[in-house]
């Protein structure tokens, strides 16, 4: 049994969530030490977790197959739906379940602050990695966390809309007016902003070959726009770049013709996320350091023991691995001395 398998085995009776709202982010946390070669810290930052770990909650009343709708958004359901995704799982294929349950659930993608989709990312990127027991099982309990707190976003207007890049659109995203409390106070703002419908609509193409790369540049703008903006809201804001990262990391596990709406969905739920904890003013980005190594940035992550700062240096690297872009790595690092001192 892999590291990761064993880490998986350890949380798999631990609930999603914690204090009532609060995600668990053990198993997200260790999928991303172990793919960056920090498997050798896993175990330890567990036991350094375990105080935020409740149990699995139990379930109220069967879902029943052909029955999800109604259940659909109900937290108090969770121990419920961990239950029916067992069964999915345990009648049918992982990639099959999650073609089907994919676009049931993107609509919902800003479910519990978008760490619904972004722990269905990691446990997807583990499975192409290798297929096992406890990471199908890990599937299962991200796609049913993703479904007990399914959560919509003001929806786009009825377009054309102008298709620009993600920087530049990014910049034009308004921010919500009242930013006092949490994020569902403050994605329920979106649907009186005049400009939304416009900005919700931004990016997205419409040819499933570009689905990709337009992603990806999504994911990089967000992690430079975390570089500038990110001095406020250090935590809040890495979800802008995570959410978008969790779908890039699924699109080779799903059907082409999803491709497009996942797009559309990650797009929505960065601009969204950027609505909600974006400064007004920008400040200066790190400068970038020639010498600065990826494994630096993501053991600088661990030593601050905190999941979000992890998860983002997870999510930059990656993008530096695609783009060479240092300074992606720059702001990284920033950011984990942010997020620790937030």
């Amino acid at each position: 049994m892999t590291m990761l398998d064993e880490a998986y085995e350890r949380l798999r009776h631990t609930g999603p969530e914690r204090d009532g709202w609060l995600s668990n982010h053990a198993p997200m946390a260790a999928e991303a030490l172990v793919h960056h070669g920090q498997a050798q810290s896993v175990h330890r930052w567990l036991d350094s977790y375990a105080d935020r770990l409740e149990e699995r909650p139990r379930g109220i009343q069967a879902i029943a197959r052909d029955e999800w709708r109604d259940p659909l958004g109900d937290p108090v359901r969770t121990g419920d739906w961990l239950t029916y995704f067992d069964r999915e799982l345990a009648d049918d294929h992982w990639r099959d379940v999650l073609a089907r349950w994919w676009p049931r659930l993107l609509p919902g993608i800003a479910a519990g602050a978008t760490h619904g989709v972004i722990r269905v990312g990691h446990a997807v990127r583990a499975l192409l990695g290798a297929e096992t027991g406890p990471r199908v099982t890990e599937l299962g309990q991200g796609l049913a966390y993703w479904a007990a707190r399914w959560q919509p976003l003001a929806s786009p207007g009825v377009g054309p809309y102008p298709v620009t890049d993600a920087r530049s659109a990014l910049d034009a995203v308004p921010r919500v007016p009242d930013q006092r409390y949490g994020i569902r106070a403050r994605l329920a703002q979106l649907a009186d902003l005049p400009t939304w419908p416009t900005a919700a609509g931004a990016v997205p193409g419409h040819h499933t070959e570009d689905v990709p790369t337009r992603l990806a540049a999504i994911v990089d703008a967000a992690v430079i726009r975390h570089g500038t903006h990110g001095y406020a809201e250090p935590v809040m804001l890495v979800h802008a770049a995570t959410a978008p990262t969790a779908v890039l990391r699924t699109l080779p596990a799903l059907p082409a013709a999803l491709w497009a709406p996942s797009l559309a969905a990650a797009w929505a739920a960065t601009a969204a996320v950027t609505a909600a904890y974006s400064p007004a003013e920008a400040r200066p980005a790190p400068s970038t350091r020639t010498s600065l190594r990826s494994e630096e940035v993501m053991q600088r992550a661990v030593e601050t023991g905190d999941a979000h700062a992890i998860k983002f240096a997870d999510a930059a690297i990656d993008a530096y691995a695609r783009t060479g872009n240092s300074v992606l790595l720059a702001i990284a690092d920033r950011s984990t001395d942010q997020i620790a001192g937030d």
